[in-house]
């Protein structure tokens, strides 16, 4: 029972759980082939693209804040992208380094405005998602009199970024979403910077009495959110040979349902990027997988809301039993959280100070 306890209690529950429930209900309620489902490409092409923006999202999330201008810069990075060497025929690195200096723009701007306003990150990021929308069809109209560019990548940047592995129909975006899921993973959870992102979702000011550089962290997560849906959009384009302005757009809520599914909680401060990189599997099952299954694919999208309400409902009750651990875990030397090693509380901040 402790055994059970202690797992139930990490950040990751939850979306392990919901992975296991829905795989559950395809395959004995809905006729789901397993061996079928495994083997399939189309739901884990799918976990990568929104799985690399979900990865950075997370974290902001566990610091307490939210981006949903994600869904004006997947097509931002694909159209800079295609503007620059498909349009203007110059260089591939040319339009590669222009779409992630616009996610490096895009994400400064977020994060200085966070920061230096007392305005919710939702209604900021709701303001550059509608304000990139129009940048980005204004600007295509206007360079290329078209809302759709084609673009012809080189062999090598089809090989890094755009191609099919060893012949088949697995995407080579997914070693990118491996690769930067293991690079997140030691960031969150083998730094002090985890630290000091689960210490702001648990209360800011706390925070900045520890001695923690909120303004700075929260200008990073929000850099690294906009370049990170950016590169997902140029990747598009090279794989796909083309660019339109709403390409990517409907990937906003995906995320963030991968995210809370994952076991981050809305309000900050627990999650996990294990959960995260397993939310984004279990979305995209949910949203593909049905493909595979007995079951009409316009119910899709209420399988996906009953899994949204249910994934909630397990991340508070997650962390209602990581809490209760809590004070036991403060009474070591060194003050730990709910996966063993991090801060999670304003009591805990304290202790390190």
């Amino acid at each position: 029972m402790d055994l059970i306890s202690g797992l139930l209690r990490r950040p990751a529950a939850a979306s392990v759980l919901s992975l296991i429930g829905v795989l559950a209900f395809y395959v004995l309620f809905a006729g789901a082939d397993i061996g079928k489902l495994a083997g399939a490409a189309s739901w884990v092409n799918y976990a990568a693209r929104i799985g690399i923006v979900a990865l950075p999202v997370g974290l902001l999330m566990i610091s307490g804040e939210i981006d949903i201008s994600i869904g004006a810069m997947i097509p931002a990075g694909a159209m800079t992208t295609a503007i620059i060497s498909g349009y203007y025929e110059m260089p591939i690195v040319f339009g590669m380094i222009g779409a992630i200096a616009i996610g490096l723009i895009v994400g400064t701007i977020n994060g200085i405005l966070a920061v230096r306003t007392n305005v919710p990150t939702l209604i900021i990021t709701l303001a550059t998602l509608v304000g990139m929308q129009g940048v980005v069809l204004a600007g295509s109209k206007l360079l290329t009199g078209t809302a759709s560019v084609p673009l012809t990548a080189p062999e090598w940047a089809k090989t890094l970024f755009g191609d099919l592995m060893f012949g088949g129909s697995h995407q080579v975006l997914i070693l990118w979403w491996a690769g930067l899921a293991v690079v997140f993973w030691f960031f969150l959870h083998q730094s002090r910077f985890g630290n000091w992102i689960y210490a702001m979702g648990g209360d800011k000011e706390s925070a900045r009495n520890a001695g923690i550089p909120v303004d700075r962290m929260t200008i990073l997560l929000f850099i690294l959110t906009a370049t990170a849906a950016s590169f997902v959009g140029m990747c598009n384009a090279i794989q796909f040979n083309s660019a339109q302005v709403s390409g990517g757009m409907n990937d906003i809520f995906n995320i963030i349902v991968s995210v809370v599914v994952g076991g981050v909680l809305l309000t900050g401060g627990f999650g996990s990027v294990t959960g995260v990189f397993v939310g984004a599997l279990t979305f995209a099952i949910v949203n593909k997988g049905i493909d595979f299954t007995a079951i009409d694919r316009n119910w899709s999208n209420l399988i996906i809301g009953i899994m949204l309400l249910a994934a909630v409902a397990m991340n508070e009750s997650f962390r209602n039993l990581a809490m209760r651990a809590a004070p036991s875990k403060r009474r070591k030397a060194k003050p730990e959280g709910p996966d063993g090693s991090i801060v999670v509380s304003s009591d805990s901040i304290t202790s390190k100070k």
